[in-house]
């Protein structure tokens, strides 16, 4: 299994804050770094402001060497398809080709009402978000003037550039993998997300994944299957202790919906996932300062993760 370290820069987090954490987990051997893209804090100050996921991700590409680097998700209401297939193509060749895109419909409408976003109710935000994916995918692949014609966006004659640099940007979907995402996931997804769900929820949400490609005549082995989960670790319970009391979380309810306590305790839990399908979860690093946490998990639960 690989583990990933996601953070929430939208809580407060500086630039300098997030390529910190980028580079830590770089030296503690994990497989990428991912952020949210949100431009608004919930339940907190969010001092000193909300930082641009692309932008930042450009500068932290230019910064590391081997890490790879995406978003967890990037809502399809903040961006235009091909201003988006831009941005992304172009953090590809700065991380000379590292990039991984997550995407999704939105949800905050209270972010979108602070800075000026439109926020369409669910049938429009989903179907533009459905034909932000047709085109996002369809200009990194045009071979020739790349045309589209759909409900809300129109494509005409564009030259699909720039490319980026990977002959393939793996694609990110998630959620409850209900019959309309789960379908979209079957035409575009690498890999399906479930986020902050207990193992059997996931479980049931790879199945109808699976039985989507399957419909589309896809082999399900070729949809990655990956989790999200807040971590909370240490090497002694007051180490754990002080770390939930930093996030404000109980001990009891993170060891429940999350990954917490001693590494032995979150490798057990990793092997739930792990046997439902997962071969990939990202770790939601929640103090941000805590750059310890990131070393510790990446000195005592990878190693076992790679002997298993």
């Amino acid at each position: 299994m690989e583990l990933r370290i996601f953070v929430e820069p939208q809580q407060g987090a500086t630039y300098a804050d997030q390529l910190a954490v980028a580079r830590t987990a770089e030296d503690a051997g994990f497989g990428a770094f991912f952020r949210s893209d949100h431009y608004l804090a919930m339940n907190a100050e969010g001092l000193p402001g909300p930082t641009d996921s692309w932008i930042t991700l450009g500068g932290i590409a230019r910064e590391t060497s081997s890490i790879r680097l995406g978003t967890l998700v990037t809502s399809a209401t903040f961006r235009r398809p091909g201003p988006l297939a831009i941005s992304v193509a172009q953090v590809d060749e700065m991380s000379r080709g590292r990039v991984e895109l997550g995407i999704g419909a939105g949800w905050y409408r209270s972010e979108h009402a602070a800075y000026a976003i439109a926020f369409p109710d669910v049938p429009e935000r989903f179907a533009r978000f459905e034909e932000t994916v047709e085109i996002v995918t369809g200009l990194w692949a045009a071979t020739e003037p790349y045309s589209f014609d759909g409900a809300w966006y129109t494509v005409t004659d564009s030259p699909g550039l720039p490319k980026p640099v990977q002959a393939h940007v793996p694609i990110i979907l998630g959620g409850a993998g209900k019959k309309r995402s789960a379908t979209l996931a079957a035409r575009f997804a690498d890999e399906y997300n479930t986020p902050f769900v207990p193992v059997e929820e996931a479980a049931a949400v790879w199945g109808r994944i699976d039985a989507a490609c399957e419909a589309a005549e896809r082999d399900p082995k070729t949809m990655l299957k990956s989790a999200a989960l807040v971590v909370c670790g240490g090497p002694d319970a007051a180490t754990v202790d002080r770390r939930a009391a930093a996030i404000g979380r109980e001990l009891p309810e993170l060891r429940e919906n999350g990954l917490a306590g001693s590494a032995d305790e979150i490798v057990d839990k990793l092997g739930t996932f792990a046997q439902a399908g997962a071969s990939r979860v990202y770790l939601q690093v929640l103090d941000m300062g805590d750059l310890a946490h990131v070393e510790w998990i990446g000195s005592q639960v990878l190693p076992q993760l790679d002997r298993s």
